[in-house]
C-alpha cells in the first residue's frame, strides 16, 4: 500500500551496506612510518660513523692499517712458527723487514734528489732553455686571463719550476701515527692467533663458532692473495716501464723500471713521483724536448691503463670483486683518508664481501619475485 500525502510517517528501514569488491590495484603499499624512521636512523648512523672516521683519522687510520697489513702478513708469521720461531719474534722480524723495505724505497727516491740538489741552478737553467717553446703559449694564456679579469697582470717568469712541497705534506704521516702503526702491527701479528681463538670462543653455539672461524680464515687468505697479486702486477708494471725507457733511449732503464715497481706500491703519489723523475731525467739527458717527453708520456698511458683497466680487472677476477665497486670504494677511502685510504680501499672491500657472503648468504630468504 502506498503512503498518502499527509498520512502518518512510517520509519524507513536502515540501509544495509554492501561490501565493495576486492580492489584489483597491484600498486605497492605506501611506505610505513616505521620504515621511514628506520631508514632515517640508519642514514644518520652512517653519517656519524663517516664523520667519526674522518675526524679521528690520527687514531683510526693507524689502527685499521695495522689490522689490514697484519692480516696480510699473518700467514708469514704462521710459516715461521713451523721452524720453532716464537710468534712474537716472527712479528718483530716481519715488521723490521717491512720497515727496511720502506726505508729502501725512500732511499731510492732521496738518493737522486740529494745528488741533483747541488745542481739545482744548472738543472733549472737547462730546463728553461729546453722549455722555451712554452713561452708563447704561457704568454697568450696570461693575456687571456688579464683581459677576462680586466686588470693588467704583472710580468712573470716564462717557465716556473713546480712546487711539490704540498705533495710531501699530504703524503707524510706524523711521527705519532707511524709509531702507533708500528706498535699496533707488532702486537697484532704477535697476538693474532690468540685473538682469533678468543673471537671464536666468544660464541656459544658450535655452528656460530664454525662460521666465525671460516670468516676469519677466508679474510686472512683473501688478503694474503691480494698482496701477492698486487706484488706480481707491480713487478710486471716495472718490467714494462723498463722496456719503455729502453725503447725511448732513456739512461739506466733497468733502474727506472725497478724504481717504478717499488713506487707503485704507494698509491697515487708513487706514479706521480715516478712521472716527475722520468720527465726531469728525460729532458736533461735527451737532446730535444720531444725526445725527452716521449718516455714520460708513454709512462702516463701505461699508468692509466694499469690503474683503470688492468689492475681492477685482474684483482676483480682473482678475488671476485666488481670493477665498479672497486672504483667507488677507491674514491670513497681516498677522499676520507688520502693515499693510505686508497691503499686500504680494496682490502676493506674484500673484508666487507667476505662478511656479506657468510652473514647474508645467497640462500637466505629473499623478497618474493613477481609472477
Amino acid at each position: 500500500m502506498t503512503q498518502t500525502l499527509g498520512g502518518p510517517l512510517r520509519a524507513l528501514p536502515e540501509p544495509t551496506g554492501t561490501p565493495l569488491p576486492d580492489s584489483q590495484d597491484e600498486r605497492p603499499p605506501l611506505i610505513r612510518r616505521t620504515e621511514v624512521v628506520t631508514f632515517t636512523l640508519v642514514a644518520l648512523l652512517v653519517i656519524l660513523l663517516v664523520g667519526l672516521l674522518y675526524v679521528g683519522k690520527p687514531f683510526f687510520l693507524p689502527m685499521v692499517t695495522a689490522f689490514v697489513v697484519g692480516t696480510m702478513v699473518s700467514p708469514a708469521a704462521s710459516f715461521l712458527e713451523r721452524f720453532r720461531i716464537p710468534r712474537a719474534v716472527s712479528a718483530v722480524l716481519i715488521v723490521t723487514l717491512g720497515l727496511g723495505t720502506v726505508i729502501f724505497m725512500i732511499g731510492l727516491i732521496s738518493a737522486p734528489l740529494i745528488e741533483w740538489s747541488s745542481r739545482i741552478p744548472e738543472i733549472g737553467s737547462l730546463l728553461r732553455d729546453k722549455l722555451h717553446v712554452l713561452d708563447r703559449p704561457l704568454q697568450m694564456w696570461r693575456q687571456i686571463q688579464s683581459s677576462l679579469s680586466g686588470s693588467e697582470s704583472l710580468p712573470q717568469p716564462s717557465v716556473q719550476m713546480p712546487k711539490i712541497d704540498w705533495v710531501f705534506e699530504f703524503l707524510s704521516p706524523t711521527l705519532t701515527e707511524v709509531l702507533l702503526f708500528l706498535v699496533m702491527l707488532v702486537l697484532f701479528v704477535a697476538g693474532w692467533k690468540d685473538l682469533r681463538r678468543s673471537l671464536v670462543m666468544n660464541f656459544a653455539g658450535r655452528e656460530a663458532r664454525l662460521r666465525t672461524l671460516r670468516i676469519l680464515n677466508e679474510i686472512e687468505g683473501s688478503l694474503g692473495a691480494y698482496l701477492l697479486t698486487v706484488t706480481v702486477i707491480n713487478l710486471c708494471y716495472g718490467a714494462a716501464t723498463g722496456l719503455l725507457c729502453a725503447a725511448a733511449g732513456m739512461p739506466n732503464p733497468a733502474g727506472l723500471g725497478a724504481l717504478a715497481a717499488v713506487l707503485n706500491f704507494i698509491p697515487i703519489i708513487g706514479p706521480f713521483v715516478m712521472f716527475v723523475i722520468m720527465t726531469v731525467v728525460g729532458i736533461i739527458s735527451m737532446p730535444t724536448l720531444g725526445a725527452g717527453l716521449l718516455a714520460p708520456f708513454g709512462f702516463v698511458l701505461l699508468t692509466f691503463f694499469e690503474g683503470h683497466f688492468i689492475t681492477p680487472t685482474i684483482i676483480g677476477r682473482r678475488l671476485s670483486l666488481n670493477t665498479l665497486a672497486v672504483f667507488i670504494t677507491l674514491a670513497f677511502w681516498t677522499w676520507l683518508w688520502g693515499p693510505m685510504g686508497s691503499f686500504l680501499a680494496s682490502p676493506l672491500l674484500i673484508v666487507g664481501l667476505v662478511l656479506k657472503e657468510h652473514l647474508m648468504p645467497e640462500d637466505s630468504p629473499q623478497l618474493p619475485g613477481s609472477d
